[in-house]
This record gives structure tokens, C-alpha cells and sequence, in this order.
């Protein structure tokens, strides 16, 4: 393995902001993988930590294929890590809102341009992503349809499903897109949680990355007895969206992956002051529980889960 800077930028008044690189093997660029790019990101940089950790294993027992190299950016953001803020420090500016970059714009938009020049060459891009709604989803490979996607590359990681989306407008300046517009296969896994730790979804995050380097020819072996789930693929629009009627506490009954019947009662809201029940939310459908929000404080009309139909 060797870890190195790449890229720094200068601070007056502390330490230099740096971007940390772990590479394993030699030759072309293999594969690139990205862990936090936001400060509340903890799963995902404990996720890359744990890749690390089989890769340095995997790499001494001479189980990456000759003239491939893989490199590991477990976190981007620190400086808003360290604080535990979501976004950059200073002017609350979201750095995946940012690519490719500017090198001679704003803090987030060099930051973005120094990362991406060091990763852009790379032929497979995965980014261990988090959703913008605080909750849990069930572990998936996620891509944009660009016109560059690969959806027969995204089975390859095993895991329980891969979600297909239409890019908005704000996802031309995301890393998967700009990595796909760089003609890279870009995935974006969501393991499970954001700023909580959840081992098993962590686990199981890891060997969906081993198995798809392993089924690439990267690795020689995929290091992991696991080689994952039957895929399913869905689109993001077919996903049923269930909201909140009123706002207050929730109460929820059911975890992301449950089965679920039409009708089943999944969470009751709760007045805050009084603890009575002033609303219950139906399952509108027969499905899988595939996100829960996990914040106990609900909105009036908020999504609080998304269901796999079935």
C-alpha cells in the first residue's frame, strides 16, 4: 500500500487542508474509490477503513492482478468531519455540488477540482454515497442514466438491489456524473446508514466491492465467502413514497428490508406534548421496506418511508 496527498490547499491560520490516497498494486488505473465527501459521513468512512483494512490483506497475499491499481479516498471533507458538520465549514457549501471543479473559484470548487484531476482517469469509480433525508435505507448500488451507465457492471457488486434514476439538474455538478461524463463506470453504494454505524451494513458494503473487483479482474479473489444476492433491478420512480399526514413523533414499527402488506400499519405519530396518536401511516402497497427516516421528529407531508412494490 502507499498512502500520499493528493491535494493540498494552504491554510493562513492551521494546518493545510490535505486529501489522503491509499493505493494497492500497480499499473493502470484500475478502480477509484471514494468514502466521505460530506463531514457527517461516518458509515461511509468507516466503510472505506474496513475496504482498506481486506485490501491491505488481499494486496500481501498477492491477490491483485499484475499492472492494476486501485486507489482508496476515505474521506474528503475533514475539516467539517472534525466538527461533525455536513457541510464545508465556512460557507455551509456542499463540495458533491461542486464538480468538476474550479481550481481558481471557491474553497469547494478547488477542493473538487484537485480531487477529481486525481481521479478522473480512472476506469471504475465508486462512491460510497449518503441521501439527503436522515434515515436507513437497505444496502444498494445506485446509478444516473447518462446515456454512459452500465447496468449489467452494477449486478456485479451483489447486492439486494440496483436503483436507476433520471439526473435532476443539481447532478450535472455530483461526482457520479461527472465521473460517467469522463467515461468511467460511476456507482454510488449506499451502505445502510450516514452518521451511525451499522457493522453489518458495512460488511456487507465491503464485500459488494470486492466481489465487483474481483468480477472486473482486478483481484484475483474476491477475499470474501460471500458472493451476494440475486440482483433486482428498480427504478427510483417506482419506488412508493409514504408521507407523514401530520407532523409530531414518530413512532416507527417497521426497519428498512421488512416485508410489508397493504394496509399494515408501519409507525404512528405521537403529539409531543400529550403522547397521544394523532396520525398512523398505512402501507399503501405489498412491498419491502427499501428506506425508514430515521430522525424521531417528523413534518406534516415529510417522506418517511419508500417501498419496493412487489
Amino acid at each position: 500500500m502507499k498512502r500520499e496527498t493528493i491535494f493540498e490547499l494552504k491554510s493562513l491560520y492551521r494546518d493545510s487542508f490535505r486529501i489522503t490516497g491509499l493505493t494497492f498494486g500497480r499499473g493502470e488505473k484500475s478502480a477509484c474509490i471514494v468514502g466521505a465527501l460530506r463531514g457527517n459521513e461516518v458509515q461511509q468512512l468507516y466503510t472505506c477503513s474496513q475496504l482498506v483494512r481486506a485490501l491491505k490483506r488481499l494486496e500481501a497475499e498477492g491477490c491483485i492482478n499484475s499492472g492494476k491499481s486501485i486507489l482508496v479516498v476515505p474521506s474528503v471533507n475533514t475539516y467539517s468531519m472534525n466538527i461533525r458538520k455536513r457541510f464545508w465549514p465556512t460557507d455551509n457549501t456542499d463540495i458533491n455540488r461542486m464538480f468538476p471543479g474550479y481550481e481558481l473559484g471557491e474553497t469547494t470548487q478547488r477542493i473538487a477540482a484537485g480531487l477529481f484531476d486525481a481521479i478522473k482517469d480512472y476506469k471504475n469509480g465508486v462512491q460510497f454515497a449518503s441521501f439527503y433525508i436522515p434515515g436507513v435505507f437497505v444496502p444498494h448500488v445506485r446509478i444516473m442514466k447518462t446515456g454512459y451507465e452500465n447496468v449489467d457492471m452494477a449486478r456485479e457488486f451483489g447486492l439486494p438491489y440496483v436503483v436507476i434514476r433520471d439526473p435532476r439538474p443539481y447532478d450535472t455538478t455530483t461526482l457520479n456524473y461527472n465521473w460517467q461524463v469522463w467515461e468511467a463506470n460511476a456507482f454510488s453504494v449506499y451502505a445502510g446508514t450516514t452518521d451511525t454505524i451499522n457493522r453489518g451494513d458495512v460488511t456487507l458494503a465491503v464485500n459488494a466491492v470486492l466481489n465487483f473487483l474481483h468480477k472486473e479482474g482486478i483481484l484475483k479473489s474476491s477475499g470474501c465467502a460471500h458472493e451476494g444476492y440475486i440482483t433486482k433491478i428498480i427504478a427510483e420512480s417506482d419506488l412508493v413514497n409514504v408521507q407523514a399526514r401530520t407532523a409530531g413523533i414518530i413512532d416507527s414499527f417497521v426497519p428498512p428490508g421488512t416485508n410489508v402488506m397493504r394496509g399494515e400499519v408501519l409507525a404512528q405519530i405521537l403529539d409531543p406534548f400529550e403522547g397521544s396518536v394523532r396520525s398512523q401511516i398505512i402501507s399503501p402497497t405489498d412491498g419491502v421496506v427499501f428506506f425508514a427516516q430515521e430522525d424521531p421528529l417528523v413534518y406534516a407531508n415529510a417522506s418517511v418511508y419508500k417501498i419496493v412494490h412487489m
